[in-house]
């Protein structure tokens, strides 16, 4: 990390950090999208002037606003308004609906509530009438302003509490993820560190804004100094024009996003898809090995991916000059500052090496959720979050996730990682991606089914086939799928696209 890059980092609030940058660069773009440009000093004049509009509306210091809207520059002006107050904001995926939006808006108490009014088909004012939102008020295209000297002080704390995200909420109801100023410029920086980037690079947020992706990427641009591309909705191959246009350097998002370039490239494999292009980055799930290797072979970009969740935005990031072997089957190293414990069964730290469940302790960890009950079942005595994955450190410090605790399938007594057998499943030349899930079995307690998605033009997969391939790879009997689905495409969510299990083992289940 460059030295104007640690001491911008070092900023107690977000709002401090738009004000630093702005002062050292206010004519280079921080946001582009189609013809437009925002620079670093409109960010602040005009955040600054909507921060008036809405406190005229009644938003003040600690006012709860919750927000639905897509990856667009009014959104991110709306944000840094909301925090140059000091409010507390609520971010809402703009494809969630009713239930997950209601659940949001009643937990959270929201005073205020900012839709995009009728987007992609669907009337989110309409909504939120319906549901009984407060203070409801369309900010897709034009915000509120007023004069600045109507404004107090801007926040001096950046450790109060200003930010509740919300987990999927794929099974349950959603949980509210408590953040900080300082623990979303902690994860920033650590994204930020990792990729070495500068201020001659273009990045791309082809992601909702209202992921906590969208402050962890924006820190980034504040820190560096150089902008990146907004998608307010992402396709391929219709995106690749606007990647081309603006020299984009840096992409990706998730594993998913990297399968779509990889898609877009095979298609013309004798030119570079997008001739600026000199690395991908993402997290948010699992990579394969055999996708990392497509990328870096097909495409002649490098990869580099981390981890990371709503609860704590960035844990662990590849860096481009690392090893090909850690780049391929690790998620990188924990920046300063992050702690990572390894502990067995019992809460008991294991040595290097040996795999475990995954704890972290660190400034960018989130302070708990809105349910103290679920706040307390969070964290262990000694403080670290308890993420119910599993992994180990190997002794360069680089993480290797071996999958979920409730992602491993217990097949008469056995313990079989679901992740093994999907890096497997990705290196077949047939398979676009794959998801392997248990079952309920009452013969073996668990069955383990495997469902793919194939390439386009290849050969249907029977199952004696697959568990031939799968035994000729290594694979112990005991693990072998007993079920194979092929679907045309996996389910996902509409974040990071991560493939979601609980449906497959809802439609597979008979």
């Amino acid at each position: 990390m460059t030295d104007t890059a640690h001491a911008l980092g070092e900023s107690r609030t977000l709002w401090e950090l738009v004000e630093r940058r702005a002062a050292l660069t206010p004519d280079r773009p921080v946001l582009l999208q189609g013809e437009r440009t925002l620079t670093f000093g409109e960010l602040r004049d005009r955040s600054e002037r909507v921060a008036a509009g809405l406190y005229e509306k009644g938003v003040r210091p600690g006012t709860v606003v919750a927000w639905q809207l897509p990856t667009r520059i009014e959104t991110a002006l709306l944000t840094f308004a909301l925090a140059r107050i000091g409010a507390t904001q609520t971010p809402i995926i703009p494809f969630y609906r009713d239930r997950e939006v209601g659940f949001a808006l009643r937990e959270s108490k929201a005073e205020f509530f900012a839709t995009p009014g009728v987007w992609r088909g669907f009337d989110h004012t309409e909504m939120a009438h319906r549901l009984g939102a407060r203070g409801v008020f369309e900010a897709y295209a034009d915000l509120p302003e007023a004069d600045p000297s109507v404004l107090p002080a801007p926040p001096a704390s950046g450790t109060t509490v200003r930010w509740i995200y919300w987990t999927s909420g794929t099974t349950s109801d959603p949980k509210g993820v408590l953040h900080t100023d300082r623990s979303l410029i902690a994860g920033g920086s650590c994204l930020a560190h990792a990729l070495h980037l500068s201020e001659s690079d273009v990045g791309s947020m082809a992601f909702p804004y209202a992921h906590i992706a969208g402050p962890d990427y924006t820190v980034m641009l504040l820190l560096y100094g150089f902008p990146a591309v907004m998608f307010e909705q992402f396709a391929l191959p219709d995106a690749l024009d606007e990647y081309r246009r603006h020299g984009v350097t840096v992409a990706g998002g998730s594993t998913a996003f990297y399968s779509m370039f990889l898609t877009e490239q095979r298609k013309a494999p004798e030119r570079k898809l997008i001739p600026s292009l000199r690395l991908l980055a993402g997290g948010g799930a699992p990579k394969p090995p055999e996708v990392y290797h497509c990328v870096v072979r097909e495409m002649e970009v490098q990869l580099t991916h981390g981890y990371g969740m709503s609860e704590v935005p960035m844990i662990t990031m590849g860096a481009p000059d690392d090893t090909a072997e850690n780049l391929a089957t690790t998620e990188g190293r924990p920046p300063q500052g992050m702690e990572i414990r390894i502990v067995d069964a019992d809460g008991k730290q294991v040595p290097a090496g040996v795999d475990g469940e995954v704890r972290l302790r660190g400034e960018a960890v989130c302070q708990g959720y809105l349910d103290p009950d679920q706040t307390a079942d969070a964290f262990d005595a000694d403080g670290f979050l308890i993420t119910g994955d599993l992994g180990h450190v190997r002794p360069t410090g680089h993480l290797v996730l071996t999958g979920r605790a409730k992602d491993i399938i217990i097949r008469k007594g056995e313990n079989i990682s679901a992740k093994e057998i999907e890096d497997l499943l990705h290196e077949h030349a047939s398979v676009q991606d794959a998801a392997v899930v248990g079952l309920p079995d009452a013969e073996r307690g668990e069955r383990v089914c495997a469902v793919l998605e194939l390439r386009s033009g290849s050969p249907e997969l029977t199952l004696p086939e697959l568990t031939a391939y799968l035994r000729a790879q290594g694979l112990s009997t005991f693990k072998l799928p007993e079920q194979l689905e092929i679907l045309e495409a996996l389910p996902r969510n509409e974040t990071l696209r991560k493939v979601l299990k609980y449906k497959l083992r809802e439609q597979f289940s008979h």
